[in-house]
């Protein structure tokens, strides 16, 4: 983004409140029919777009890496929101939607973000660099947290079942926490520069100035995006539903299309960094909203749990933890050289076409 792109487009106000009045709409009285839900799904396309824009503005105005953070840690508290909600509200499958949406979010960013990234930017630019200790420092985190919360369930005999005790349950809740938050210190405060592409003085003299007028802006719109398309997929998935049904495909699928809905935002501008050379960011991107989505959602979703005295079952079973392990294995060895190509992000493609097939054909 160009100190000329540093400007708000009208498009990019109009969009998410155009959304989130088609939203409003549902409690109006009015008889909503196909017209609605088709009208809803260009509104949440429009509003991830929009929220791009204004994270990058914001990304701009504060700074690397704390840009990066914003649009990570919005979408996170808001599909933590989410879970909640229909957590509390749901008759079944509760105890399982937690675990799902979390492994299918780590699996869509591991695989798809991060293998389209690649691939896209093998594609113009040969091969690509980023600093690798930055990026194991996320993964070597991101591993700990994934093991200990959607695969350790499986082995601890306290209780019966792939799932944790309360007291284990709180145990990992506050690890999980801890680990993250630490992580957000080392990339935010103590080692920033493990993740900036160029030097962090050259970076601050090259910084474009944004008025505090338009970063305002931007945060309230950033905001109202994201709850436009969170709420949009909340509302759109019924319909969803519907059509998975109708093609004969299982359920579990639902759950990994609106996943994908709610991370269109931070995979559209991982794969723009990518697009513009710029691997750093889009790994930055990619990883923090990995770490930030299953370091943020196990602790609140525990306490949920716990609170409300709900079967919280979190242990995957033993097909998703062979693509689970076999994903973290071939992030460390396709990310171990500091340096990508159009092959690795191959790999991850395949690795994502997988999980979605052996999801579909179980």
């Amino acid at each position: 983004m160009t100190q000329n792109h540093l400007h708000l487009p009208l498009w990019t106000l109009i969009a998410p409140t155009f959304t989130l009045c088609l939203l409003g709409l549902q409690w109006s009285g009015l008889e909503l029919t196909g017209w609605y839900y088709w009208l809803l799904a260009l509104g949440l396309v429009f509003s991830v777009m929009a929220a791009v824009h204004h994270a990058e503005i914001i990304a701009y105005g504060i700074g690397e890496p704390f840009g990066t953070l914003v649009l990570a840690l919005a979408v996170t508290v808001i599909e933590v929101s989410l879970i909640v909600s229909i957590m509390l509200a749901a008759e079944s499958g509760a105890t399982v939607l937690a675990r799902d949406t979390v492994f299918a979010t780590v699996m869509i960013i591991l695989n798809l973000i991060i293998g389209l990234s690649f691939l896209l930017g093998g594609a113009r630019f040969r091969e690509q660099s980023f600093i690798l200790s930055g990026t194991r420092t996320a993964l070597t985190t991101l591993a700990a947290i994934i093991v200990l919360t959607l695969i350790l369930p499986n082995f601890t005999t306290s209780v019966s079942g792939p799932r944790y005790s309360d007291s284990q349950l709180s145990f990992v809740a506050i690890v999980s926490l801890v680990l993250y938050l630490l992580f957000v210190f080392i990339q935010a405060v103590r080692h920033r520069d493990y993740f900036h592409s160029s030097p962090i003085s050259q970076e601050t003299e090259q910084q474009p100035v944004v008025p505090i007028k338009t970063l305002i802006i931007s945060g309230i719109f950033l905001l109202l995006s994201l709850v436009g398309v969170v709420l949009s997929a909340k509302l759109l998935s019924p319909e969803v539903k519907d059509m998975v049904k109708a093609i004969g495909a299982p359920e579990a699928l639902v759950g990994i299309i609106i996943a994908a809905i709610v991370l269109t935002p931070e995979g559209y501008a991982s794969l723009r960094a990518a697009a513009n050379n710029q691997l750093q960011t889009s790994l930055n991107l990619a990883l923090g909203s990995a770490l930030a989505t299953i370091g943020l959602t196990i602790p609140v979703v525990a306490v949920v749990a716990i609170a409300m005295d709900m079967t919280l079952v979190l242990g995957l079973d033993n097909k998703s933890i062979v693509l689970l392990i076999l994903s973290l294995f071939i992030a460390s060895l396709s990310m171990s050289t500091g340096r990508v190509t159009v092959m690795q992000g191959a790999v991850h493609l395949v690795l994502f076409l997988t999980y979605l097939f052996m999801t579909i054909v179980p």
